[in-house]
Protein backbone atom coordinates (compact mmCIF):
# COMPACT_ATOMS: atom_id res chain seq x y z
CA UNK A 1 0.00 0.00 0.00
CA UNK A 2 2.88 2.34 0.73
CA UNK A 3 4.10 1.80 -2.83
CA UNK A 4 0.65 2.65 -4.20
CA UNK A 5 0.53 5.89 -2.20
CA UNK A 6 4.04 6.80 -3.34
CA UNK A 7 3.07 6.05 -6.90
CA UNK A 8 0.02 8.32 -6.66
CA UNK A 9 2.14 11.01 -5.02
CA UNK A 10 4.81 10.65 -7.73
CA UNK A 11 2.16 10.99 -10.44
CA UNK A 12 0.87 14.20 -8.85
CA UNK A 13 4.43 15.59 -8.59
CA UNK A 14 5.13 14.72 -12.23
CA UNK A 15 1.87 16.32 -13.35
CA UNK A 16 2.41 19.55 -11.35
CA UNK A 17 6.18 20.07 -11.74
CA UNK A 18 7.07 18.34 -15.01
CA UNK A 19 4.05 18.24 -17.28
CA UNK A 20 2.18 21.44 -16.39
CA UNK A 21 5.17 23.22 -14.81
CA UNK A 22 2.86 25.05 -12.43
CA UNK A 23 5.71 25.17 -9.90
CA UNK A 24 9.45 25.47 -10.51
CA UNK A 25 11.46 22.23 -10.30
CA UNK A 26 14.56 23.35 -8.41
CA UNK A 27 16.60 22.13 -5.42
CA UNK A 28 14.21 23.62 -2.87
CA UNK A 29 11.13 22.08 -4.43
CA UNK A 30 12.95 18.79 -4.83
CA UNK A 31 13.84 18.69 -1.11
CA UNK A 32 10.27 19.58 -0.18
CA UNK A 33 8.86 16.96 -2.56
CA UNK A 34 11.09 14.26 -1.03
CA UNK A 35 10.55 15.32 2.58
CA UNK A 36 6.72 15.53 2.52
CA UNK A 37 6.02 11.84 1.77
CA UNK A 38 8.60 10.65 4.29
CA UNK A 39 7.10 12.69 7.12
CA UNK A 40 3.47 12.12 6.03
CA UNK A 41 3.85 8.38 5.59
CA UNK A 42 5.70 8.06 8.89
CA UNK A 43 3.02 9.96 10.83
CA UNK A 44 0.20 8.19 9.04
CA UNK A 45 1.61 4.70 9.61
CA UNK A 46 2.48 5.35 13.26
CA UNK A 47 -1.02 6.74 13.88
CA UNK A 48 -2.62 3.91 11.95
CA UNK A 49 -0.77 1.29 14.00
CA UNK A 50 -2.50 2.68 17.10
CA UNK A 51 -6.04 3.45 15.89
CA UNK A 52 -6.27 0.50 13.47
CA UNK A 53 -3.61 -2.02 14.53
CA UNK A 54 -2.83 -4.92 12.25
CA UNK A 55 -1.40 -8.38 12.78
CA UNK A 56 0.42 -10.65 10.37
CA UNK A 57 -0.09 -13.66 12.68
CA UNK A 58 -3.69 -14.89 12.48
CA UNK A 59 -4.54 -18.51 13.21
CA UNK A 60 -7.69 -20.60 13.00
CA UNK A 61 -7.92 -23.02 15.92
CA UNK A 62 -10.42 -25.87 16.09
CA UNK A 63 -11.01 -28.45 18.77
CA UNK A 64 -10.18 -32.00 17.79
CA UNK A 65 -12.32 -34.64 19.49
CA UNK A 66 -10.63 -38.06 19.72
CA UNK A 67 -13.27 -40.78 19.29
CA UNK A 68 -12.70 -43.52 21.85
CA UNK A 69 -15.38 -46.27 22.03
CA UNK A 70 -16.95 -46.99 25.40
CA UNK A 71 -16.75 -50.75 24.78
CA UNK A 72 -14.26 -53.03 23.11
CA UNK A 73 -14.75 -55.44 20.26
CA UNK A 74 -14.29 -56.20 16.58
CA UNK A 75 -15.32 -53.46 14.13
CA UNK A 76 -17.93 -54.74 11.64
CA UNK A 77 -18.71 -51.47 9.80
CA UNK A 78 -17.12 -48.06 9.23
CA UNK A 79 -19.89 -45.66 8.16
CA UNK A 80 -17.86 -42.49 7.44
CA UNK A 81 -15.16 -41.37 5.05
CA UNK A 82 -12.11 -39.24 5.68
CA UNK A 83 -11.99 -35.70 4.32
CA UNK A 84 -14.11 -32.60 4.40
CA UNK A 85 -17.43 -34.43 4.23
CA UNK A 86 -19.72 -33.12 6.96
CA UNK A 87 -20.67 -35.34 9.88
CA UNK A 88 -23.63 -34.28 11.97
CA UNK A 89 -23.94 -34.84 15.70
CA UNK A 90 -25.53 -38.27 16.20
CA UNK A 91 -24.42 -39.73 12.84
CA UNK A 92 -23.06 -43.28 12.97
CA UNK A 93 -19.25 -43.39 12.77
CA UNK A 94 -18.66 -47.13 13.11
CA UNK A 95 -20.20 -50.27 14.62
CA UNK A 96 -18.70 -52.91 16.89
CA UNK A 97 -19.83 -56.55 16.86
CA UNK A 98 -22.77 -56.56 19.33
CA UNK A 99 -23.04 -60.38 19.72
CA UNK A 100 -21.34 -60.79 23.16
CA UNK A 101 -23.24 -57.81 24.55
CA UNK A 102 -26.57 -59.16 23.26
CA UNK A 103 -25.83 -62.48 24.98
CA UNK A 104 -25.05 -60.68 28.23
CA UNK A 105 -28.35 -58.79 28.00
CA UNK A 106 -30.34 -61.99 27.39
CA UNK A 107 -28.63 -63.74 30.33
CA UNK A 108 -29.36 -60.86 32.70
CA UNK A 109 -32.96 -60.67 31.49
CA UNK A 110 -33.37 -64.34 32.44
CA UNK A 111 -31.75 -63.73 35.84
CA UNK A 112 -34.05 -60.75 36.41
CA UNK A 113 -37.13 -62.84 35.61
CA UNK A 114 -35.97 -65.53 38.05
CA UNK A 115 -35.25 -62.94 40.75
CA UNK A 116 -38.67 -61.33 40.30
CA UNK A 117 -40.32 -64.77 40.47
CA UNK A 118 -38.32 -65.49 43.63
CA UNK A 119 -39.46 -62.20 45.11
CA UNK A 120 -43.10 -63.05 44.40
CA UNK A 121 -42.55 -66.53 45.89
CA UNK A 122 -41.11 -64.97 49.06
CA UNK A 123 -44.18 -62.76 49.40
CA UNK A 124 -46.40 -65.85 49.05
CA UNK A 125 -44.30 -67.70 51.63
CA UNK A 126 -44.57 -64.73 53.96
CA UNK A 127 -48.35 -64.71 53.56
CA UNK A 128 -48.46 -68.47 54.27
CA UNK A 129 -46.19 -68.07 57.32
CA UNK A 130 -48.41 -65.34 58.72
CA UNK A 131 -51.42 -67.62 58.14
CA UNK A 132 -49.70 -70.42 60.03
CA UNK A 133 -48.89 -68.07 62.90
CA UNK A 134 -52.54 -67.04 63.11
CA UNK A 135 -53.61 -70.68 62.86
CA UNK A 136 -51.21 -71.78 65.60
CA UNK A 137 -52.31 -68.93 67.85
CA UNK A 138 -55.92 -70.02 67.35
CA UNK A 139 -54.90 -73.59 68.19
CA UNK A 140 -53.22 -72.35 71.40
CA UNK A 141 -56.39 -70.55 72.45
CA UNK A 142 -58.48 -73.64 71.73
CA UNK A 143 -56.03 -75.90 73.58
CA UNK A 144 -55.90 -73.51 76.56
CA UNK A 145 -59.70 -73.52 76.74
CA UNK A 146 -59.71 -77.31 76.56
CA UNK A 147 -57.15 -77.49 79.40
CA UNK A 148 -59.29 -75.24 81.60
CA UNK A 149 -62.39 -77.27 80.79
CA UNK A 150 -60.69 -80.58 81.61
CA UNK A 151 -59.18 -79.12 84.79
CA UNK A 152 -62.69 -78.18 85.95
CA UNK A 153 -63.95 -81.71 85.22
CA UNK A 154 -60.91 -83.14 87.01
CA UNK A 155 -61.64 -81.11 90.13
CA UNK A 156 -65.25 -82.30 90.04
CA UNK A 157 -64.16 -85.93 89.60
CA UNK A 158 -61.82 -85.66 92.61
CA UNK A 159 -64.59 -84.28 94.78
CA UNK A 160 -66.90 -87.11 93.74
CA UNK A 161 -64.23 -89.68 94.55
CA UNK A 162 -63.74 -88.17 98.02
CA UNK A 163 -67.48 -88.01 98.61
CA UNK A 164 -68.00 -91.65 97.55
CA UNK A 165 -65.11 -92.74 99.77
CA UNK A 166 -66.73 -91.10 102.78
CA UNK A 167 -70.10 -92.68 101.99
CA UNK A 168 -68.57 -96.12 101.53
CA UNK A 169 -66.59 -95.81 104.77
CA UNK A 170 -69.81 -95.00 106.70
CA UNK A 171 -71.78 -97.72 104.89
CA UNK A 172 -74.12 -95.18 103.33
CA UNK A 173 -72.56 -95.36 99.88
CA UNK A 174 -72.34 -97.83 97.05
CA UNK A 175 -69.04 -99.50 96.17
CA UNK A 176 -69.97 -99.34 92.47
CA UNK A 177 -70.42 -95.58 92.57
CA UNK A 178 -66.96 -95.18 94.11
CA UNK A 179 -65.35 -97.25 91.37
CA UNK A 180 -67.20 -95.27 88.72
CA UNK A 181 -66.02 -91.99 90.26
CA UNK A 182 -62.43 -93.22 90.37
CA UNK A 183 -62.71 -94.27 86.70
CA UNK A 184 -64.05 -90.81 85.81
CA UNK A 185 -61.11 -89.24 87.69
CA UNK A 186 -58.55 -91.26 85.75
CA UNK A 187 -60.31 -90.39 82.49
CA UNK A 188 -60.24 -86.68 83.43
CA UNK A 189 -56.53 -86.88 84.27
CA UNK A 190 -55.86 -88.55 80.91
CA UNK A 191 -57.88 -85.87 79.12
CA UNK A 192 -55.92 -83.17 80.96
CA UNK A 193 -52.62 -84.67 79.82
CA UNK A 194 -53.90 -84.82 76.23
CA UNK A 195 -55.12 -81.21 76.37
CA UNK A 196 -51.81 -80.01 77.76
CA UNK A 197 -49.96 -81.97 75.08
CA UNK A 198 -52.15 -80.35 72.39
CA UNK A 199 -51.45 -76.92 73.90
CA UNK A 200 -47.70 -77.59 73.86
CA UNK A 201 -47.87 -78.69 70.24
CA UNK A 202 -49.77 -75.54 69.32
CA UNK A 203 -47.19 -73.36 71.06
CA UNK A 204 -44.36 -75.23 69.30
CA UNK A 205 -46.13 -74.69 65.99
CA UNK A 206 -46.45 -70.99 66.82
CA UNK A 207 -42.71 -70.74 67.54
CA UNK A 208 -41.86 -72.44 64.24
CA UNK A 209 -44.28 -70.23 62.31
CA UNK A 210 -42.88 -67.08 63.92
CA UNK A 211 -39.32 -68.21 63.14
CA UNK A 212 -40.26 -68.91 59.52
CA UNK A 213 -41.98 -65.52 59.23
CA UNK A 214 -38.98 -63.74 60.74
CA UNK A 215 -36.59 -65.53 58.37
CA UNK A 216 -38.65 -64.49 55.33
CA UNK A 217 -38.93 -60.93 56.68
CA UNK A 218 -35.15 -60.77 57.00
CA UNK A 219 -34.72 -61.88 53.41
CA UNK A 220 -37.24 -59.32 52.26
CA UNK A 221 -35.79 -56.57 54.47
CA UNK A 222 -32.81 -56.22 52.07
CA UNK A 223 -34.67 -53.76 49.81
CA UNK A 224 -33.80 -50.71 47.75
CA UNK A 225 -36.96 -48.66 47.57
CA UNK A 226 -39.95 -50.90 46.86
CA UNK A 227 -37.93 -53.71 45.24
CA UNK A 228 -35.98 -56.66 46.56
CA UNK A 229 -32.22 -55.93 46.71
CA UNK A 230 -31.33 -58.86 44.46
CA UNK A 231 -33.84 -57.66 41.86
CA UNK A 232 -32.42 -54.12 42.00
CA UNK A 233 -28.86 -55.45 41.65
CA UNK A 234 -29.69 -57.53 38.59
CA UNK A 235 -31.73 -54.66 37.12
CA UNK A 236 -28.72 -52.36 37.48
CA UNK A 237 -26.49 -54.92 35.77
CA UNK A 238 -29.07 -55.29 32.99
CA UNK A 239 -29.29 -51.51 32.50
CA UNK A 240 -25.48 -51.35 32.21
CA UNK A 241 -25.44 -54.27 29.77
CA UNK A 242 -28.10 -52.57 27.62
CA UNK A 243 -26.06 -49.35 27.70
CA UNK A 244 -22.95 -51.24 26.60
CA UNK A 245 -24.96 -52.87 23.81
CA UNK A 246 -26.09 -49.42 22.66
CA UNK A 247 -22.47 -48.21 22.74
CA UNK A 248 -21.48 -50.78 20.12
CA UNK A 249 -22.86 -48.21 17.66
CA UNK A 250 -20.43 -45.27 17.96
CA UNK A 251 -21.97 -41.90 17.00
CA UNK A 252 -20.51 -38.45 16.40
CA UNK A 253 -20.60 -36.32 19.59
CA UNK A 254 -20.36 -33.02 17.64
CA UNK A 255 -20.68 -31.63 14.13
CA UNK A 256 -17.41 -31.84 12.23
CA UNK A 257 -15.39 -33.85 9.76
CA UNK A 258 -13.29 -36.97 10.19
CA UNK A 259 -9.50 -36.98 10.02
CA UNK A 260 -6.89 -39.65 10.73
CA UNK A 261 -9.26 -42.41 9.60
CA UNK A 262 -7.22 -45.61 9.53
CA UNK A 263 -10.04 -47.70 11.01
CA UNK A 264 -11.27 -50.60 8.89
CA UNK A 265 -13.76 -53.46 9.39
CA UNK A 266 -12.07 -56.29 11.23
CA UNK A 267 -9.95 -54.05 13.43
CA UNK A 268 -10.19 -54.53 17.19
CA UNK A 269 -10.88 -51.40 19.26
CA UNK A 270 -10.84 -50.91 23.01
CA UNK A 271 -11.85 -48.26 25.50
CA UNK A 272 -8.37 -46.76 25.90
CA UNK A 273 -8.01 -42.94 25.72
CA UNK A 274 -4.41 -43.27 24.49
CA UNK A 275 -5.52 -45.10 21.33
CA UNK A 276 -8.50 -43.30 19.77
CA UNK A 277 -10.16 -45.06 16.84
CA UNK A 278 -10.36 -41.80 14.83
CA UNK A 279 -10.47 -38.04 15.28
CA UNK A 280 -13.27 -35.58 14.62
CA UNK A 281 -12.53 -31.91 13.94
CA UNK A 282 -15.30 -29.51 14.93
CA UNK A 283 -16.67 -27.14 12.30
CA UNK A 284 -16.89 -24.25 14.71
CA UNK A 285 -13.50 -22.94 15.74
CA UNK A 286 -11.74 -19.88 17.08
CA UNK A 287 -9.93 -17.19 15.13
CA UNK A 288 -7.09 -15.60 17.11
CA UNK A 289 -4.63 -12.89 16.13
CA UNK A 290 -1.44 -12.00 17.99
CA UNK A 291 -0.72 -8.28 18.57
CA UNK A 292 2.21 -6.53 20.16
CA UNK A 293 1.65 -5.42 23.71
CA UNK A 294 1.67 -1.69 22.95
CA UNK A 295 -0.94 -2.10 20.19
CA UNK A 296 -3.73 -3.18 22.55
CA UNK A 297 -4.46 -0.12 24.70
CA UNK A 298 -7.18 1.18 22.33
CA UNK A 299 -8.80 -2.19 21.60
CA UNK A 300 -12.16 -2.98 23.24
CA UNK A 301 -14.63 -5.83 22.99
CA UNK A 302 -17.05 -5.16 20.14
CA UNK A 303 -14.59 -3.25 17.94
CA UNK A 304 -14.95 -3.95 14.22
CA UNK A 305 -12.33 -6.28 12.79
CA UNK A 306 -11.41 -7.87 9.47
CA UNK A 307 -9.09 -10.71 8.64
CA UNK A 308 -7.90 -12.57 5.58
CA UNK A 309 -6.63 -16.13 5.25
CA UNK A 310 -4.23 -17.60 2.73
CA UNK A 311 -6.70 -20.44 2.16
CA UNK A 312 -9.37 -17.92 1.05
CA UNK A 313 -7.56 -15.46 -1.26
CA UNK A 314 -9.52 -12.39 -2.27
CA UNK A 315 -12.01 -12.79 0.59
CA UNK A 316 -12.12 -10.31 3.49
CA UNK A 317 -13.90 -11.86 6.48
CA UNK A 318 -15.81 -9.55 8.78
CA UNK A 319 -15.63 -9.98 12.54
CA UNK A 320 -15.80 -8.26 15.89
CA UNK A 321 -13.41 -8.34 18.82
CA UNK A 322 -14.68 -10.90 21.29
CA UNK A 323 -12.01 -10.43 23.95
CA UNK A 324 -8.33 -9.89 24.58
CA UNK A 325 -6.66 -12.85 26.25
CA UNK A 326 -4.61 -11.04 28.86
CA UNK A 327 -2.26 -13.89 29.62
CA UNK A 328 0.66 -15.65 27.99
CA UNK A 329 3.36 -18.12 28.91
CA UNK A 330 6.01 -15.59 29.95
CA UNK A 331 3.76 -14.39 32.77
CA UNK A 332 3.17 -17.82 34.23
CA UNK A 333 4.77 -18.81 37.52
CA UNK A 334 4.54 -22.53 38.18
CA UNK A 335 4.77 -24.11 41.61
CA UNK A 336 8.14 -25.85 41.97
CA UNK A 337 11.03 -26.20 44.34
CA UNK A 338 13.45 -24.34 42.09
CA UNK A 339 14.27 -20.66 41.88
CA UNK A 340 12.78 -19.01 38.74
CA UNK A 341 15.25 -18.45 35.90
CA UNK A 342 16.15 -14.78 35.59
CA UNK A 343 17.00 -15.27 31.92
CA UNK A 344 13.26 -15.35 31.22
CA UNK A 345 13.13 -11.62 31.93
CA UNK A 346 15.65 -10.91 29.17
CA UNK A 347 13.57 -12.65 26.50
CA UNK A 348 11.74 -10.37 24.06
CA UNK A 349 8.17 -9.80 25.28
CA UNK A 350 5.54 -11.90 23.53
CA UNK A 351 2.31 -10.50 22.20
CA UNK A 352 -1.20 -11.08 23.45
CA UNK A 353 -3.94 -12.92 21.61
CA UNK A 354 -7.16 -11.24 20.50
CA UNK A 355 -10.11 -13.54 19.94
CA UNK A 356 -12.50 -12.71 17.07
CA UNK A 357 -16.21 -13.36 16.74
CA UNK A 358 -16.90 -14.01 13.03
CA UNK A 359 -19.81 -12.03 11.57
CA UNK A 360 -23.06 -13.82 10.81
CA UNK A 361 -22.69 -13.58 7.03
CA UNK A 362 -19.30 -15.33 7.10
CA UNK A 363 -20.02 -18.04 9.68
CA UNK A 364 -20.90 -20.59 7.01
CA UNK A 365 -17.54 -20.04 5.35
CA UNK A 366 -15.26 -23.03 5.81
CA UNK A 367 -12.24 -22.06 7.90
CA UNK A 368 -9.53 -24.69 7.81
CA UNK A 369 -7.93 -25.57 11.12
CA UNK A 370 -4.45 -24.05 11.17
CA UNK A 371 -5.14 -21.55 8.38
CA UNK A 372 -2.99 -18.41 8.72
CA UNK A 373 -3.42 -14.84 7.54
CA UNK A 374 -3.57 -11.18 8.50
CA UNK A 375 -6.02 -9.11 10.54
CA UNK A 376 -6.89 -5.53 11.39
CA UNK A 377 -8.91 -4.02 14.22
CA UNK A 378 -10.69 -0.68 13.88
CA UNK A 379 -10.89 1.19 17.18
CA UNK A 380 -13.12 4.15 18.02
CA UNK A 381 -10.33 6.71 17.46
CA UNK A 382 -9.41 8.64 14.26
CA UNK A 383 -11.93 6.68 12.22
CA UNK A 384 -11.22 8.56 8.98
CA UNK A 385 -7.85 6.80 8.77
CA UNK A 386 -9.49 3.35 8.93
CA UNK A 387 -10.11 3.47 5.20
CA UNK A 388 -6.37 3.18 4.61
CA UNK A 389 -6.13 0.02 6.72
CA UNK A 390 -9.12 -1.42 4.88
CA UNK A 391 -7.40 -0.75 1.59
CA UNK A 392 -4.23 -2.41 2.89
CA UNK A 393 -6.20 -5.50 3.94
CA UNK A 394 -7.97 -5.80 0.59
CA UNK A 395 -4.79 -5.39 -1.39
CA UNK A 396 -3.19 -8.14 0.72
CA UNK A 397 -6.25 -10.33 0.18
CA UNK A 398 -5.91 -10.16 -3.59
CA UNK A 399 -2.16 -10.55 -3.58
CA UNK A 400 -2.77 -13.91 -1.86
CA UNK A 401 -3.70 -15.21 -5.31
CA UNK A 402 -0.02 -14.93 -6.24
CA UNK A 403 1.93 -18.15 -5.74
CA UNK A 404 5.53 -16.92 -5.68
CA UNK A 405 7.66 -19.94 -6.47
CA UNK A 406 9.68 -20.87 -9.52
CA UNK A 407 8.97 -24.59 -9.69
Amino acid sequence: MDIILLGIYSAIVWFVFIKKKWLPWNLTSQVIVVTIPIIALTVMILTLNVVAPSSADVRVFKYTVPIVPQVRGRVIEVAVEEGNRPVKKGDVLFRIDPTPYQQTVRGLEAQLSNAQAGQRELFEQLKAAKGKVTESQGGIQAASSRVREVQAKLELARKRVEQNKELVSTGAGNRFDLEKAETDLKEAEANLDAARSAEAQSRSAEVQSLASEQQIQQRLSAKVGPDYAQVVQIQAQLDNARWELDQTTVRAPVDGHVINLALRPGAFVASLPVTPALSLVEYTGQVIALFRQNELHQIKSGNEAEFILSTNPGHVIKAKVDSVIWAQGQGQMQISGTVPMTSVLTMPPSGFAVKFDVAEKDRDLFLAAGAAGQAAIYTDSVTFLHILRKIFIRVSAYTSYLVLKLH
